[in-house]
C-alpha cells in the first residue's frame, strides 16, 4: 500500500512540475527517519531553490499549499529548512493495506504482449554434482525472478547446459581413459543413483591425470573436436553423462522450489549452426579478425579496446590462456573467439546464445520435453531433432539477465563488446551481468564437513575449496545435513506429530535456513557458510523469520480455541472498519502499532526498491525486519487477554495483516512458512 500512496505524492510533484513547465527536474521522495515527521517528505525544494533563486522554505510552502487533495495523504507539512513532509491517513492505509494483502495473488497476472525478461541462472556445468556455490547462484537467480513476477514483469526462466564444453570433455577422458567403460557401460552407470557424486570424484581424479603429464592435455582437445562435431564414441558419452547429471542438478533444486522454463543446450548452438550465424555476423561487422601473427596467429579474435571493454588478468575462464598478457603483438592482447584449431571459445558461443535471446540472430532451436513439474508445468529443453509441438516461443527478450559469477565479468564484458559490435547498442545497454561473489566456507564448518585444517586455515575467517581438486561441500550433502538437524529441533518440540509431518517441517526449516542465508549477504560480499548460524532460530536468519509467521498462527489458533465464533474470515471482514482504526491509530497514542501497520504495508514498496537495486538482500532485510518488529510487538500487547474488545480486534487484525505480509516476503526468497515449529 505505501507505494500506491508514494506514487500518488510523486504524481502530484510531477504535476506541480509541469504546471511551470519544469520538466528536467528528478521528483525525489525519501521515507523520514520517525513517524512523527510523517511517512513521505521530498527535498524537491532545494533542487528547485538553485533555479528559481528563491528561498527554499518559500518554494516549499507553496508545494505544501498546492498539494492538499492527495488520496491517503491526511495532511502536508513543511520542515526544516525546505522539506515537504506528507502524514498518511492512517486508518485509510490499514484498511487498504489490510484488503491488498488478503487479495493479492503471490504473483500478478501478465498479458501476454507485455515485454519479456529473460533471466539466465543455476547454468551448472553437467560433469558432476552442484556444490554450495551453485546454490547462491540459483537462490539469486529464482528471488530475482519472483521479485519481477511480483512487480507484474513478464518473465523466462533460463538454465543454459554447457554439454560441449571442456569440464564435460574432462569427464570423457576419465570414462575412455581412467575406467575404460564403453557407452553401455556408462549409460547403466548414469542410471544409478548419486552419478553426479561418481563424476564429482572421477573429474577430481582426471585432473590428477593431466597435470601428471601435461602432454595428456591433447585428449582434452581431441575429445573437445569429437564433442562438438558430435562424432564418435565421445559425442554420445558426453551426451549420457550430461543428460543425466542435468537430472540430477533439477533433483537438487527442486529441493530449493528452483524451477525452470527451459533448458538451452551448447549443442545445439554449435548443431543449428547458430555459432555459424553469429560467425558470419561478426565477421561481416569487422568486429572480430583472423590473427596473422603473434601467439593468437590462426585464431579469430575481438579487439576489445575498440569496443570498450577492459582486459582481463585472470578471467576464471578454462581458456584463460588466451587472454593472457601481451607478448608484443597487438593482436595479443584480443580475445580469441575461434581457437586455431577452429574449436570455438566459451565466449565465442555465448555471443550466440546472447543474440538469440534477444531475437536477433534469424534463427530458432527446435524443443522438446524434457520433464513435468508436480504442478503440471512443462519444462522444455532445446534439441537438433525435431521438436514436439506445443512448445511457446523462447528467447525475444527486452531484457536479459545473466546471473554469473564475479569472475565470469570479464567474459561478459566481451559479450556485451560483442553486441555492441553488431551495432546492437540498445541490446548491449539492457544485457545485464548479475554478478554475485563466492561461497566459501566457515573454518568450523570446513572441520564439521570432514576437511583436515591446518592451525593457519582455522583462524581465517573463511575456507576456499575447489570442484575441480574434489573439494567442495556438495550440495545434496549440505542440504541432507540441514535437513537432519532441523529433525532434531522438530522431534524434539513436537514428538507426537505424524512422521510425514515432521518430515516435511524439517525440509521446510532447512531451505528456510539456507536460502536465506545465501540471500542475507549482498551479491558483492563473500560468504562464508556455517551450519549452526544458518540453523539459529535467533537473530537473522531463516527460521527466525519463519517462526513469527507460526507465532502470528498461534495467536489466531487459542483465539479459536476460547472463542467458538472466532474465524479468519470474521477479521478479514471487519478489517476495514475505518471508523474504529481512526480512533485506535490515532497520532501520538498509538505510534509503535502504526509503525507495524506501516512496515507491513510496505512490501511492494521493498519489492521495487530490490529489484531497482538488483539486490535481493533488501527482501531478506525486509523480512527480517518485519519479523523483529512482529515479535516486539508480541511481547508488548497481550492480545488474547486484552479486556478492550476493540483493541483486540485491531490487535489480531494487525496480527494478520503481518502475518500475509511476511508469508508473502518469505514466498518471495523462497521459503515456505510452515504450520508449525
Amino acid at each position: 500500500m505505501y507505494h500506491i500512496v508514494e506514487a500518488r505524492i510523486r504524481a502530484a510533484l510531477r504535476q506541480f512540475l509541469e504546471r511551470r513547465e519544469i520538466r528536467d527536474v528528478s521528483v525525489i521522495t525519501q521515507r523520514p527517519p520517525s513517524v512523527t515527521m510523517g511517512e513521505v517528505a521530498t527535498p524537491i525544494a532545494f533542487e528547485l531553490a538553485k533555479r528559481l533563486r528563491r528561498a527554499p522554505r518559500q518554494i516549499a510552502q507553496e508545494i505544501a499549499a498546492e498539494l492538499v487533495a492527495i488520496p491517503g495523504v491526511a495532511r502536508v507539512e513543511l520542515a526544516g529548512g525546505g522539506y515537504v513532509n506528507f502524514f498518511f491517513d492512517r486508518a485509510a492505509f490499514f484498511a487498504g493495506a489490510f484488503t491488498e494483502a488478503a487479495a493479492h495473488p503471490a504473483m500478478r497476472e501478465v498479458s501476454p504482449s507485455e515485454p519479456k525478461c529473460v533471466v539466465e541462472h543455476t547454468n551448472i556445468n553437467p560433469n558432476k554434482a552442484a556444490h554450495i556455490g551453485h546454490l547462491r547462484n540459483a537462490a539469486l537467480g529464482d528471488t530475482f525472478v519472483r521479485l519481477l513476477r511480483r512487480a507484474g514483469r513478464r518473465v523466462e526462466v533460463q538454465n543454459y547446459i554447457d554439454n560441449t564444453g571442456v569440464q564435460v570433455a574432462d569427464v570423457v577422458v576419465g570414462f575412455t581413459h581412467l575406467e575404460k567403460k564403453s557407452a553401455d557401460e556408462v549409460r547403466a552407470l548414469a542410471a544409478a543413483p548419486r552419478f553426479d557424486y561418481f563424476c564429482w570424484d572421477l573429474y577430481a581424479r582426471v585432473t590428477h591425470f593431466f597435470e601428471e603429464d601435461k602432454t595428456r592435455l591433447a585428449l582434452r582437445g581431441q575429445t573437445l573436436a569429437a564433442i562438438e562435431d558430435g562424432r564418435g564414441l565421445e559425442a554420445e558419452l558426453a551426451e549420457i553423462i550430461s543428460t543425466a547429471i542435468v537430472r540430477c542438478h533439477l533433483r537438487t533444486m527442486e529441493r530449493l522450489s528452483v524451477e525452470y522454463d527451459v533448458l538451452p543446450r551448447e549443442s545445439e548452438i554449435l548443431h543449428l549452426k547458430f555459432w555459424d550465424a553469429a560467425f558470419q555476423q561478426l565477421k561481416e561487422r569487422g568486429a572480430i579478425h583472423l590473427a596473422t601473427a603473434g601467439k593468437n596467429a590462426g585464431c579469430w579474435v575481438m579487439n576489445l579496446e575498440s569496443q570498450g571493454a577492459p582486459h582481463a588478468v585472470d578471467d576464471g575462464d578454462d581458456e584463460s590462456s588466451d587472454t593472457a598478457a601481451a607478448s608484443g603483438h597487438p593482436d595479443d592482447a584480443a580475445k580469441v573467439i575461434v581457437r586455431s584449431n577452429g574449436t570455438v571459445t566459451y565466449v565465442g558461443k555465448d555471443i550466440a546464445y546472447q543474440l538469440w535471446k534477444f531475437g536477433l540472430l534469424g534463427r530458432d532451436f527446435h524443443y522438446r520435453q524434457f520433464q513435468t513439474y508436480p504442478d503440471g508445468r512443462i519444462l522444455w529443453t532445446t534439441t537438433s531433432d525435431a521438436g514436439d509441438p506445443g512448445a511457446p516461443e523462447f528467447g525475444h527478450a527486452a531484457d536479459v539477465y545473466n546471473v554469473i559469477d564475479t569472475r565470469q565479468a570479464y567474459l561478459q564484458n566481451v559479450v556485451v563488446a560483442g553486441l555492441r559490435a553488431l551495432g546492437f547498442t540498445e541490446q548491449a545497454s539492457r544485457s545485464v551481468h548479475f554478478s554475485y561473489d563466492v561461497v566459501a566456507l566457515s573454518p568450523r564448518c570446513a572441520a564439521e564437513m570432514g576437511y583436515t585444517l591446518s592451525e593457519e586455515e582455522m583462524s581465517k575467517p573463511y575456507v576456499e575449496v575447489s570442484g575441480r581438486k574434489g573439494q567442495g561441500v556438495k550440495a545434496d550433502d549440505l542440504l541432507d545435513e540441514l535437513e537432519r538437524a532441523a529433525r532434531g529441533e522438530v522431534d524434539a518440540r513436537h514428538p507426537d506429530l505424524p512422521e510425514t509431518e515432521r518430515t516435511r517441517i524439517a525440509h521446510a526449516i532447512a531451505i528456510g535456513a539456507l536460502r536465506y542465508f545465501l540471500l542475507k549477504y549482498t551479491r558483492t560480499a563473500i560468504i562464508a557458510f556455517d551450519f549452526r548460524d544458518a540453523l539459529s532460530f535467533e537473530g537473522e536468519t531463516g527460521p527466525y523469520c519463519q517462526y513469527a509467521a507460526v507465532r502470528a498462527r498461534n495467536i489466531f489458533r487459542k483465539m479459536a480455541e476460547q472463542d467458538a465464533h472466532f474465524s479468519l474470515a470474521q477479521i478479514e471482514q471487519t478489517a476495514g472498519d475505518e471508523s474504529s482504526l481512526k480512533e485506535i491509530l490515532k497520532p501520538g497514542q498509538a505510534d509503535d502499532l502504526w509503525e507495524l501497520a506501516l512496515l507491513a504495508g510496505s512490501l511492494d514498496a521493498q519489492v521495487a526498491t530490490a529489484l531497482n537495486a538488483q539486490e535481493p538482500a533488501f527482501m531478506a532485510k525486509y523480512a527480517f525486519e518485519l519479523a523483529q518488529a512482529f515479535n516486539l510487538f508480541y511481547h508488548r500487547h497481550h492480545i488474547i487477554s486484552e479486556t478492550d474488545a476493540a483493541k483486540r480486534a485491531f490487535l489480531l487484525r494487525l496480527s494478520r495483516l503481518v502475518e500475509c505480509q511476511l508469508v508473502a516476503a518469505l514466498d518471495l526468497l523462497g521459503i515456505e512458512a510452515p504450520e508449525k515449529m
